[in-house]
């Protein structure tokens, strides 16, 4: 008996929109992905488009999101741009039919967030925030354990991103590129190190444990050229953060970021303490294995390491959500909940007080 034939599924159809240095990780992924393939990218500077188009095999390069909806049929977009356009861009594709993958932070600010994640639902399309350390196994599986019980209730908690590329070359010369200055000036969108990588040790950090109920957080720019200014960029924004938080599961916790953390290229730490034990990540052990304290070893402080299962990245995750017509964390949503909290802890930081979120 003839087996009947397998039904070839179309090719979801993608389009970034941004084509910096964070986009060439999109199209990686997304040329990787037998699911999909990339029809055009968008990028204000079209030579900039153009010659991306040509390193990542994509047919067509524009200048305009609008003008790339109204002429190429796609299904979903990459938006890789500044932040300050992610909202007005999600938005509008959203309007346009697509389905959404955007970079983080997924906005400004919680107001506008939340719009985004309302139109998100509207949609009812995908759409998903890039939150790239969700691609690690070792965060599914602490948050499995955490659910479990295994480590029975949460009382502390310890989490660090910590990177050194102020204090250090390890990336290049900052100084010299434009690529590192944007990120120290708020005239040119940026938050500092906060919305920058503290969107993502709240997600890491959040995500196991459940929400915040109360911030209190300090930042701080430190002086770092002749009248804190190279060229047009001011160097206002902040490049440590410290905060002291409580859990609405009652734990307490510590939280802090840094650019000026000499000996760590990009480090991850997270140590969630509990009733019987507790459980740790450090991403410059492994990001795909985690350690445990619990049972017997408890009593004698002793770890354990244990492998992550696999789990699809962000990017499969999106084109499989897209197939199944399902709609998979981190999602608008949960951007728009993490946006809160680092609203919460700049208004912590201005009145010098704690506050709830």
């Amino acid at each position: 008996m003839k087996k009947a034939p397998v039904k070839k599924l179309p090719l979801i159809r993608v389009a970034i929109i941004g084509c910096g240095a964070m986009a060439k990780n999109h199209a990686k992924a997304f040329n990787q992905n037998p699911d999909c393939c990339l029809v055009a990218a968008v990028d204000v500077d079209l030579i900039k488009a153009e010659k991306f188009c040509e390193d990542h095999l994509i047919p067509v390069a524009f200048a305009s999101a609008k003008k790339m909806l109204a002429e190429v049929a796609c299904d979903a977009v990459a938006i890789v741009a500044p932040d300050p356009q992610h909202a007005p861009l999600s938005i509008q594709c959203l309007k346009a039919g697509k389905h959404v993958l955007c970079e983080k932070p997924l906005a400004l600010d919680y107001p506008e967030a939340k719009k985004m994640a309302a139109a998100a639902r509207r949609s009812r399309r995908v759409a998903m925030v890039n939150f790239s350390y969700r691609n690690w196994p070792a965060i599914h599986a602490v948050a499995a354990v955490v659910r479990s019980g295994q480590i029975g209730k949460i009382r502390h908690v310890e989490a660090s991103y910590l990177q050194s590329w102020l204090s250090s070359r390890v990336w290049g010369d900052w100084r010299r590129s434009e690529q590192w200055l944007w990120r120290l000036s708020s005239r040119h969108g940026s938050r500092g190190v906060l919305g920058d990588v503290g969107v993502h040790i709240f997600d890491f950090v959040t995500y196991p444990v459940g929400p915040i109920d109360r911030v209190f957080c300090h930042l701080r720019t430190f002086p770092k050229a002749t009248g804190d200014r190279i060229g047009d960029y001011v160097l206002d924004a902040n490049d440590s953060a410290v905060m002291t938080v409580e859990f609405d599961n009652g734990a307490l916790g510590i939280i802090h970021t840094t650019r000026w953390s000499g000996g760590h290229a990009n480090r991850l730490h997270l140590k969630i303490s509990g009733t019987r034990g507790a459980v740790e990540i450090d991403s410059e052990r492994s990001t795909s294995r985690y350690r445990i304290c619990q049972g017997a070893n408890l009593h004698r402080a002793r770890w354990h390491e244990v492998s992550a299962p696999p789990v699809p990245t962000n990017h499969e995750a999106f084109v499989a959500a897209i197939r199944s017509r399902r709609h998979p964390q981190p999602d608008f949503a949960r951007g728009a909940a993490v946006q809160k909290m680092l609203d919460a802890c700049f208004k912590s930081d201005d009145l010098d007080r704690p506050v709830r979120i």
